[in-house]
């Protein structure tokens, strides 16, 4: 598509030279990440910028595929993913990527099994357990 737009060369005149697999630096972090990307639906072909949270580029590019499919259907054949981008908190357009960006984010803890004595366990029971905590 890019070839096409800088000088004459086909596709089908092209080679891939190299196929690099891109490592993080700090796979501990969570960071936002936009992908620039383009596919090919049944009538025509879009482009798309989307956003997600991961710890790697590699996780958010997974992600944008397994979305890709579910949302749109899209093939991962169909898929060209043009750029990618780390972002800053302050750089970042999406409703769901500026949620999780507040400091007092708190999950609730909705059934948490009391933690029972090893002596006291036991492989079946014949009651069910209790998973509220007074």
């Amino acid at each position: 598509y890019f070839m096409k737009k800088l000088n004459k060369a086909k596709k089908s005149g092209g080679e891939l030279l190299a196929v690099n697999e891109l490592f993080d630096r700090g796979p501990t972090k969570v960071k936002n990440y936009g992908i620039w990307l383009r596919y090919e639906s049944r009538t025509n072909t879009h482009n798309m910028y989307k956003e997600f949270r991961d710890v790697t580029i590699n996780g958010a590019v997974s992600q944008m595929y397994s979305e890709m499919a579910g949302r749109h259907r899209a093939h991962p054949n169909t898929i060209q993913s043009i750029n990618t981008a780390t972002l800053k908190a302050s750089e970042c357009k999406r409703d769901h990527i500026l949620e999780m960006h507040d400091g007092k984010l708190k999950f609730p803890i909705i059934r948490k099994m009391p933690l029972v004595a090893k002596k006291m366990r036991s492989t079946f029971q014949a009651r069910r357990p209790m998973t509220f905590v007074r």
